[in-house]
C-alpha cells in the first residue's frame, strides 16, 4: 500500500499533484471519467505497439501481453462506472502531458536507446497516474469514487514497477538510473508549466 508520505519516495516523482486538483476533478466527474477511460484504452494500445515492435524480446512479449488485457478491462470498468452514473463517454481530448513526454523521447541514435525511453515513458505515465488516483481515492467526498480509484491506484503502482523492471532487464542499472533521473527532472518541469485542470487525469 502506498501511504501519502511515501508517494515521492516510492514513485520517485519530484513534484506531487496540487491538492486543489481533486476539488476541480470533483466538479467535472463526467469529464474526468471520460479522460480516464481513454487513458486506459491508450495504455493497452501502447503495450500492443511495444509487443509488435519488439516481438523478438521475449520478456516484453510475455510480460506485457497480460497488461494489454488488464488495461482493456480497466477501460471497460471505467465505461461501466460512467454508465452507472447515467453519464456518457465523451470525446477523446488531446493529452498535452503525454505529448510533451513523447517529445522528450530519443528520436535518433540506436534503437536500444529508443526502447529505453519508451519503457521509461510508460513507467512515468503509470507513476503519475498512480499518484493522481491516490489523490482521488483520498480526497473525493464521493465514497464510491474513492473506492473506485483506490483499486486503480494499486494497479498502476504495479505497472510502474513492471516497466522499470523491464528497463533494468535490457539495460545496465547505471544507464537506467541516469536516464530515469533525466526523465523525472523533465516531468517535474512539465507538471509545473501545465495548466491545472480538473477534467483531465494528467
Amino acid at each position: 500500500m502506498i501511504e501519502s508520505a511515501n508517494v515521492k519516495s516510492i514513485l520517485n516523482l519530484q513534484l506531487v499533484t496540487d491538492p486543489r486538483w481533486v476539488n476541480l476533478a470533483a466538479i467535472h466527474t463526467g469529464a474526468i471519467l471520460t479522460d480516464h477511460a481513454y487513458c486506459e484504452q491508450k495504455a493497452a494500445i501502447s503495450c500492443i505497439s511495444l509487443i509488435q515492435h519488439y516481438s523478438s524480446k521475449k520478456e516484453i512479449v510475455h510480460r506485457l501481453s497480460p497488461i494489454v488485457t488488464e488495461e482493456w478491462g480497466h477501460f471497460r470498468l471505467v465505461l461501466q462506472e460512467i454508465e452507472n452514473r447515467n453519464l456518457t463517454l465523451g470525446n477523446q481530448r488531446k493529452d498535452i502531458y503525454v505529448n510533451r513526454l513523447l517529445a522528450f523521447q530519443q528520436k535518433g541514435g540506436h534503437e536500444e536507446g529508443r526502447l529505453l525511453d519508451k519503457l521509461l515513458t510508460m513507467a512515468l505515465i503509470e507513476a503519475r497516474s498512480c499518484e493522481r488516483f491516490k489523490r482521488l481515492s483520498e480526497g473525493l467526498e464521493d465514497e464510491g469514487l474513492r473506492n473506485f480509484y483506490r483499486r486503480f491506484m494499486e494497479s498502476e503502482a504495479g505497472h510502474y514497477t513492471l516497466f522499470i523492471d523491464l528497463a533494468k532487464l535490457y539495460f545496465p542499472s547505471e544507464m537506467v538510473a541516469h536516464r530515469w533521473q533525466q526523465w523525472l527532472t523533465y516531468e517535474k518541469e512539465v507538471m509545473q508549466s501545465n495548466e491545472l485542470r480538473g477534467d483531465r487525469i494528467h
